[in-house]
């Protein structure tokens, strides 16, 4: 059986919809698509008794455990309240994700294309003789 798509990434701005930490905004630190869970930086914080080994001190520690993905939402970028998500592709192809109640986008990675235009072209070892030629002319 496959696993669904989790449409929430790594990054993205949630708040918690139940349990103890409900209504608490954070943002995501890791996902993990075959658990459907996510950790969310300060939701879920629990105190751990570390062993002490050859390369960490023991003692208290503090860390974030995962909580199930069902239990967070993504929060609205215009109002930041709790939303679902969307998609929509755009006229060049690529997909976005949309907020359902305000019909924003969500801010996600640049395509490729538009980073490939970005970065500026190599020059090769006769483009670079050529520019030093011009400069000694000069």
């Amino acid at each position: 059986m496959t696993q669904p798509k989790m449409k929430i990434k790594k990054g993205d701005e949630v708040i918690v919809l139940t349990g103890r930490d409900k209504g608490t905004k954070g943002e995501v630190v890791s996902v993990m698509p075959t658990k459907n869970r996510v950790v969310v930086q300060g939701v879920n914080v629990v105190k751990k008794h570390q062993k002490p080994t050859q390369f960490a001190a023991g003692g208290i520690v503090e860390k974030e455990l995962s909580i199930h993905a069902s239990n967070v939402a993504l929060v609205d970028p215009k109002s930041g309240s709790a939303t679902r998500v969307g998609y929509k592709t755009l006229k060049d192809g690529s997909k976005v994700r949309v907020a359902k109640k305000s019909g924003e986008e969500f801010g996600g990675k640049p395509a490729k294309k538009e980073a490939a235009k970005k970065t500026a072209p190599k020059k090769t070892a006769k483009a670079k003789k050529d520019a030093e030629a011009t400069e000694d002319k000069k």
